[in-house]
């Protein structure tokens, strides 16, 4: 049996894009935080790691040189003033949009694997935590990519950050099951639809980091060209921590999602991930791995190099995606993953992925950038809107 195998990962961000000094001041001049929370808020922007973010939130685009046409909705540049939409007003921005980030995004990955075309295309996988609708991203993705109408569909709904691994492990359950199998796995979150002032430290913390974002990728055991490369899935594992159960939670509010995010969880995280990754990656030469770790914040990335002992280039393409997007969410590793395929480094090498979400949970990946035995893939290249 063929082991599945990632093809090729495109991605996809909104135009409009934060600059972090600015959004900085803008949440820092809000009313009703007080001197402890201004300090806050400056402390977690400056020492984020972040530089850029992109959000579909164009009213924070402070390069704009026009007012927005019709009335402020997020934010009031006149007067400097964020506002609080209900969740319905975001939700409904949310299912504006989203389609047109997966379908960029899904394309992508497409043109990336010429020996495949969107006929090819026997399983969709979505993922998303940000918002709802149906007919969902998996019906607008069959619609737009012209794919068959009989091809399976799953969605995968709020599951947090950590939403692509049981993505993947849904695309590598079904190419076990079918060798012809072609699962196109997208994530795609608007994690800024829900900022608004706050002077709660978990709101504070998720107005800095959070951005958004969408990856999609391309799984099948079907060989492909000749000299092409791949990211082989070798095994996906899923870890919860129940200690962390009210540590990170992602919870719907009447002015949008509203994220619990402790500052326990990093402690949390380094309490455990030695052991954990030491367990599941056994039989892998850790120091000589890649690594794709979830950004959840630069302190989860700080407390992972730490524990497990890595060095700066080890961590340095998860801490490239955090500093240029921010934390997208589920689209995150994927965006990681993109970037190592894209590096042109060599092959036969393991990669380790990992990633964080409610529970507390822990999902870990063990993948093999690797030739095709017959030519496996085409290494996916990252695109951006």
């Amino acid at each position: 049996m063929a082991a599945a195998r990632i093809r090729s990962i495109g991605t996809a961000v909104p135009p409009t894009v934060i600059m972090q000094p600015e959004a900085r001041d803008v949440f820092a001049a809000q009313p009703g935080l007080g001197r402890l929370g201004e300090r806050l808020v400056r402390t977690s922007f400056d020492q984020s790691g972040i530089e850029t973010r992109h959000t579909v939130l164009t009213e924070l685009d402070a390069s704009a040189e026009a007012e927005p046409s019709g009335p402020a909705v997020f934010y009031d540049r006149s007067s400097g003033l964020l506002l609080d939409p209900g969740t319905g007003l975001r939700n409904d921005l949310y299912a504006a949009v989203t389609s047109e980030l997966v379908v960029e995004a899904a394309r992508s990955a497409l043109a990336d694997v010429p020996d495949l075309s969107a006929a090819d295309i026997t399983h969709v996988v979505t993922v998303s935590c940000t918002g709802f609708f149906a007919p969902g991203p998996d019906f607008v993705l069959v619609k737009e990519l012209g794919l068959r109408h009989d091809v399976a569909r799953q969605h995968l709904g709020f599951m947090g950050c950590q939403g692509a691994f049981p993505a993947l492990r849904l695309a590598d359950a079904f190419c076990a099951a079918d060798p012809d199998a072609v699962v196109l796995v997208v994530c795609v979150e608007l994690c800024t639809l829900h900022v608004r002032s706050a002077a709660t430290t978990d709101q504070i913390v998720a107005n800095s980091v959070f951005a958004d974002g969408a990856a999609a990728a391309v799984v099948t055991g079907r060989p492909g060209p000749s000299g092409s490369s791949a990211l082989r899935i070798d095994r996906l594992r899923s870890r919860l921590l129940p200690e962390g159960e009210q540590a990170m939670a992602w919870t719907i509010g009447d002015h949008g999602f509203e994220m619990v995010l402790s500052t326990y969880v990093p402690k949390l995280i380094d309490g455990s991930i030695g052991e954990l990754v030491g367990a599941f990656a056994e039989d892998v030469d850790l120091p000589s791995s890649r690594w794709a770790v979830h950004p959840g914040g630069r302190d989860i990335l700080d407390r992972v190099q730490s524990r497990l002992g890595l060095d700066d280039a080890a961590m340095a393409p998860s801490r490239s995606v955090l500093r240029r997007f921010g934390n997208m969410s589920s689209a995150t590793v994927l965006f990681i993953l993109a970037d190592l395929m894209h590096a042109g480094d060599e092959v036969d090498r393991p990669v380790i992925a990992m990633a964080f979400g409610p529970g507390l949970s822990v999902e870990l990946g063990a993948l093999t950038l690797e030739p095709a035995p017959t030519g496996a893939a085409v290494a996916g290249r990252v695109a951006t809107a």
